[in-house]
């Protein structure tokens, strides 16, 4: 158990020093999603010329469960407009790297059901028993909850771990829908 959390801690401050550079930016990495729920899967790159919201999550995070979880509601009743026309596009990513037996497939759809989470939610890939599935590396998240808005380009305008300013956040999806690089 000693060595789970020393590789685990040692992980996650690895990507900890580089995730603001990640966030400056740079064209988003693609994401790798084992299974896709409320709806058919997508990709980064089909979402091309589309602001892009993500919420990493986990069903037991408790700060996913104060802060993003709600947030994304907001928005999503904030920028309906905006969705609806196509403009936009909030999904979420169960981004386990903790409590693996627990956060499973099942207990994910009774929580989303619970939650009334209706957009589209992917379930990060683990691959080869890796503790860390492959879109947290690939964002270089620190955990969760952390959001990342992506601009119509694929790149990251904005990535943050835990709580933030909703409103700044809100100006920037704003920002990109109008075409202002942000």
């Amino acid at each position: 158990m000693r060595a789970y959390v020393s590789k685990l801690l040692i992980t996650l401050l690895l990507m900890s020093l580089t995730q603001g550079a990640l966030a400056n930016g740079r064209t988003a990495p693609e994401w790798d999603i084992s299974e896709w729920i409320n709806g058919d899967g997508t990709t980064l790159a089909s979402l091309k010329g589309k602001v892009v919201v993500i919420d990493f999550f986990q069903l037991w995070c408790p700060g996913c469960n104060s802060f993003s979880v709600p947030l994304m509601a907001k928005w999503e009743q904030q920028f309906a407009d905006e969705i609806a026309a196509g403009n936009l596009v909030m999904l979420s990513i169960h981004t386990v790297f903790e409590g693996h037996d627990y956060q499973n497939p099942k207990k994910l759809r009774a929580y989303l059901k619970q939650k009334n989470i209706q957009h589209l939610v992917g379930i990060d890939r683990h691959i080869d028993g890796d503790e860390i599935p492959e879109t947290m590396k690939r964002y270089r998240t620190r955990g969760t909850p952390e959001m990342a808005i992506i601009d119509k380009d694929g790149h990251i305008r904005f990535q943050r771990f835990g709580s933030f300013d909703p409103a700044s956040g809100a100006q920037l999806i704003n920002k990109l829908l109008a075409g202002d690089p942000g």
